[in-house]
């Protein structure tokens, strides 16, 4: 239920950010784990990904690398590995309420919605 000016956001792998964004080269902003650097992607790089690309053609990204996130960090990857794109969409998880914070909580809000998967940390529930 976004509004369409509040895209979502990307979870990049770090090591790939510069290939998709226009970083300064003034700060290491390929280590934003946070989400709280907004950068321009490259010509080309935002068209493939609409759905983390704001209308001014930029991203808050949100780096992941394997030695912070190794889990994380597998699942892009191998996302990357199926479709050719180093990233995935991100955002808050929670519908007309405070974000989950608990598995109780995960599990409540996924069976009151219409998410297809359900992942926390090695367990996966899906939809049937």
């Amino acid at each position: 239920y976004r509004e369409p000016f509040r895209p979502f956001a990307p979870s990049i792998l770090a090591e790939s950010a510069e290939e998709w964004f226009d970083l300064p080269h003034d700060r290491a902003c390929h280590a934003a784990p946070y989400m709280l650097v907004v950068a321009p992607f490259l010509a080309g790089r935002g068209e493939r990904v609409p759905a983390v690309r704001h209308v001014d053609g930029t991203g808050r990204l949100q780096t992941v690398s394997s030695k912070s996130n190794p889990l994380y960090a597998k699942l892009i990857s191998s996302f990357e590995d199926a479709s050719g794109v180093p990233i995935v969409l991100n955002t808050s998880f929670n519908e007309n309420e405070p974000v989950v914070n608990t598995p109780a909580e995960a599990l409540d809000c996924f069976l009151r919605t219409k998410m297809d998967l359900l992942v926390m940390g090695d367990l996966m529930i899906q939809r049937v």
